[in-house]
């Protein structure tokens, strides 16, 4: 899948989209820690689903303060994120850490377009910067997991 999160409009509606993104991931990495064999897998991704929640209440908190309203759960995009990790049980721990490289292909790509965009407000700049930080994080892991 291959977000347009970032590509909105308004900054309002892009930040919006990336809060239901990091949704999406929450459930993801929800489905694929209730199927991964490996402990130490196990382990990172649940501290890596720990950082989307985060990131979750940090963007909640600046859209309030915004007035924005915020989004409170994962949109429907959310089949497209976790289905690939409920597919990928059925070859093992290695297709689904495939499947969440390729959410976290996504995740990167909004946060860099999120980090970019000229619109943004002054007391989200700090959020976006470590939530990129975070998503490279994430990826880097699952690349090199992948790769050994």
């Amino acid at each position: 899948m291959t977000t347009i999160v970032g590509k909105q409009e308004e900054f309002s509606s892009a930040l919006i989209e990336l809060v239901e993104l990091d949704y999406d991931a929450v459930e993801a990495y929800e489905a694929a820690i209730n199927r991964i064999e490996n402990a130490e897998y196990r382990s990172m991704l649940e501290k890596f689903k720990q950082d989307h929640q985060r990131h979750i209440i940090e963007l909640n908190n600046i859209l309030k303060l915004h007035g924005e309203d915020i989004p409170e759960g994962p949109s429907a995009k959310q089949w497209l994120t976790k289905g690939k990790v409920v597919m990928a049980n059925l070859v093992g721990d290695n297709a689904i850490l495939l499947a969440m490289q390729t959410n976290e292909l996504d995740t990167n790509t909004a946060y860099e377009r999120m980090n970019n965009r000229q619109d943004k407000w002054e007391d989200v700049i700090d959020i976006l910067k470590r939530g990129l930080e975070d998503e490279k994080r994430h990826k880097a892991w699952i690349d090199s997991k992948l790769a050994s």
